[in-house]
């Protein structure tokens, strides 16, 4: 039997040619992706770019042509250095009213939130048993007077007698002193007159002063007990009223010098908004002494408050008038553009913007002065996204009017 050889393994082949064509496909594929991906970023750019080209062509164009501007006219007037705080209505008084006896209450003779003037009646408290306690006292004081009167009759006789040697020095020396203790006697019973119809007066409650009574506490039929904590009725007073506010301890020196002036210092109280103006009034006083926890110092403000617009523990925006600056240039706080820390402005010549630099100041009631341009000057207040130096300029037929006046 005849036998094969071994089968022995074919090696690999190792032809060069075959190594080079799988390279080049490599490399196509590679080169094919990165064709993909460039197409579809250039379509992306191009896509987020013809937009912002478009809008950048307009606004060049924009630019090219005239601008219709809303002009405002620089001038010379005078304007305020205000301090403003949050403030709160404080009435000049207000009083809670106490039962100073005890008794029934018989009548209640206020309405709920009705103005009242000074001594007005009130409530009313039965006052039977106070009027007996003084019918008492009255008869023991006409009782004690006429043992008084009876004393110093007698005083008199013993007088004489001891002139005529017809009685003896001490009996006129106890009656003398007798005299007097009934002279004493008799004070005790007028103070206790006078105090039972100081306890009566208390019985007809009535204004300690002109205000406004808050809602009722009491009813008729309800005992009341003296010195008792309970309130029968709180009154406010509201014409004038004040207007309680703090400041910063810095605008303390700027005060206090228009106050040795002589100078009545103004006040505005605006709403919560700080839009509408409530009422005027004046400074009246200033605390003694500065708030170490928050460096503010506490100023009071009276208001006639009339019409009873200021309305007790309402809060308001306080405007305190320092001082008021003359002779400024104001012009339009909406006419001055920022470019960082830099201030500029629109002034319009020969039709057409020119931009110029300016130092803002003290800002009050849409104005602002400044420094930088002259009265007279016309400033561009409007179209600012448009304007660019050298711009070409054409004024609205129907400019709006600037806010505030620039005078106080």
């Amino acid at each position: 039997m005849e036998e094969n050889p071994p089968s022995t393994p074919i090696p690999p082949s190792n032809n060069p040619s075959t190594h080079t064509r799988s390279t080049t496909w490599r490399v196509i594929v590679w080169i094919v992706v990165l064709l993909v991906f460039a197409g579809i970023f250039w379509l992306v750019v191009r896509n987020r770019s013809t937009p912002q080209s478009a809008e950048q062509s307009g606004r060049r164009t924009a630019m090219a042509g005239t601008v219709t501007v809303v002009p405002a006219t620089a001038q010379k007037g005078s304007i305020g250095v205000y301090q403003e705080a949050i403030g709160t209505v404080t009435p000049v008084y207000t009083s809670s009213v106490t039962a100073q006896v005890t008794g029934l209450i018989t009548a209640v003779h206020y309405r709920e939130g009705q103005l009242i003037h000074k001594g007005a009646p009130l409530i009313d408290i039965d006052s039977r048993p106070f009027e007996a306690q003084l019918l008492q006292a009255q008869g023991t004081l006409e009782k004690d007077t006429q043992l008084l009167a009876q004393a110093k009759m007698d005083l008199e006789r013993y007088r004489a007698a001891w002139a005529r040697n017809a009685v003896a020095k001490q009996i006129l020396d106890d009656q003398e002193k007798l005299v007097l203790q009934d002279e004493g006697t008799v004070k005790t019973d007028r103070g206790t007159v006078q105090y039972d119809k100081v306890q009566i007066s208390y019985c007809h409650i009535t204004a300690p002063f002109t205000g406004r009574v808050g809602l009722r506490l009491v009813d008729p039929g309800n005992i009341v007990q003296s010195n008792g904590t309970t309130p029968l009725v709180v009154i406010t007073q509201q014409q004038p009223i004040t207007v309680i506010f703090t400041v910063s301890e810095d605008a303390l020196s700027q005060i206090e010098a228009q106050l040795r002036l002589g100078g009545k210092l103004a006040v505005d109280a605006y709403d919560r908004t700080a839009q509408t103006k409530i009422a005027s009034g004046k400074l009246l006083s200033l605390d003694n002494q500065i708030d170490t926890t928050t460096g503010t110092l506490k100023l009071r403000a009276i208001f006639d408050n009339k019409d009873g617009a200021l309305f007790p523990n309402l809060f308001v925006n306080a405007r305190l008038l320092v001082r008021t600056l003359n002779d400024m240039i104001l012009i339009p706080t909406s006419a001055i553009q920022h470019n960082g820390q830099a201030a500029f402005v629109y002034v319009l010549q020969n039709g057409t913007a020119q931009l110029r630099s300016v130092k803002p100041g003290i800002s009050d009631a849409g104005m602002t002065a400044v420094e930088g341009v002259q009265p007279g000057d016309i400033v561009a207040n409007s179209s600012f996204d448009k304007l660019q130096p050298n711009a070409k300029v054409a004024l609205a037929q129907n400019p709006q009017p600037t806010s505030g006046s620039g005078s106080n």
